[in-house]
């Protein structure tokens, strides 16, 4: 008789958990980037490349919730737009 070793492979639900409890620590770390790159944003507050940064952060979220959103990237602009 053969035992077997092998791990069952976790159910979708399992991977969709997994996937949105890292996503949602992640979401927290970058707070914590965001919270600490003001920071040095204030000592050197004439360098741009800190703006450049938050160009970059902020590209790839109106990526992000265009893509969960299943809206395009100018939808997403113009929401944020409307709340300027």
């Amino acid at each position: 008789m053969t035992k077997r070793t092998t791990k069952p492979e976790p159910t979708a639900a399992e991977t969709y958990a997994a996937r949105r409890n890292d996503i949602a620590r992640l979401m927290d770390v970058l707070q914590m980037e965001l919270d600490k790159h003001a920071e040095q944003a204030k000592v050197d507050p004439r360098n741009w490349g800190h703006t450049g940064d938050l160009g970059k952060v902020r590209s790839d979220l109106i990526d992000l919730v265009g893509f969960m959103s299943g809206r395009d990237r100018e939808h997403v602009e113009a929401f944020l737009a409307d709340a300027e």
